[in-house]
């Protein structure tokens, strides 16, 4: 799945490269799974990062079991993905900073989902190629530098893909921004990213400044 959709990007060689997750950093998940929750008579406690054990049902507060959560998200997918709201400067800022780099939007969710993902990106203004991940985003980090990108840089906002991409391609510049700020309130900068960001009004200059050095 990953090689497929490798081979199908068209980067220019030794120009800059950044790239980006789509959920909490081009579009509001969180804000999304909770209408979905509630539709479904469940809601999100907010005690933790983790989905499982704050998933919960309305009627008597007890968590979802692990094993329906994956089937959960995989609805959820599959019937929110295309109405996510995007997130306050995300557009723009890509925007400008396509004049100085290659954009790639490197997103985990299920294959079935990237068409959805795809409209919505072109909808907002951020019609990048899109990678349909999943697991760690570390190989395919390594993967889309094999275009040779004079420089790379890593945006996302789940600390285990920084920790992944750390590790298969330490030379790829790395931070870390979660847009939803109660999500962002619940983690500390993620270990392995070399900077915190709080909102694409910082993002764009700091990653003009990287990129363009």
């Amino acid at each position: 799945m990953l090689a497929t959709q490798l081979a199908g990007l068209s980067l220019a060689p030794g120009r800059p490269l950044l790239v980006v997750d789509a959920d909490e950093v081009l579009f509001y998940f969180m804000r999304g799974f909770e209408r979905h929750l509630e539709r479904i008579g469940l809601y999100f406690d907010w005690k933790s990062y983790a989905l499982y054990g704050n998933i919960r049902r309305q009627d008597d507060n007890e968590p979802v079991p692990a094993e329906e959560l994956h089937p959960l998200l995989d609805r959820f997918f599959a019937t929110e993905t295309a109405s996510l709201e995007p997130v306050e400067g995300a557009a723009d800022g890509l925007r400008r900073l396509s004049a100085i780099a290659d954009i790639v939007v490197l997103s985990n969710l299920p294959l079935h989902a990237k068409g959805a993902r795809e409209t919505a990106l072109a909808r907002h203004g951020m019609a990048y190629p899109l990678i349909a991940n999943s697991g760690g985003k570390g190989p395919a980090m390594a993967a889309l530098l094999q275009h040779a990108p004079r420089r790379a840089a890593f945006l996302d906002d789940i600390p285990h893909n920084h920790a992944s991409v750390a590790k298969a391609a330490p030379m790829v510049h790395r931070v870390h921004f979660i847009a939803d700020t109660r999500l962002a309130a619940l983690l500390p900068p993620a270990e392995h990213s070399q900077h915190r960001a709080a909102s694409w009004a910082e993002i764009e200059p700091y990653m003009a400044a990287y990129l363009a050095g």
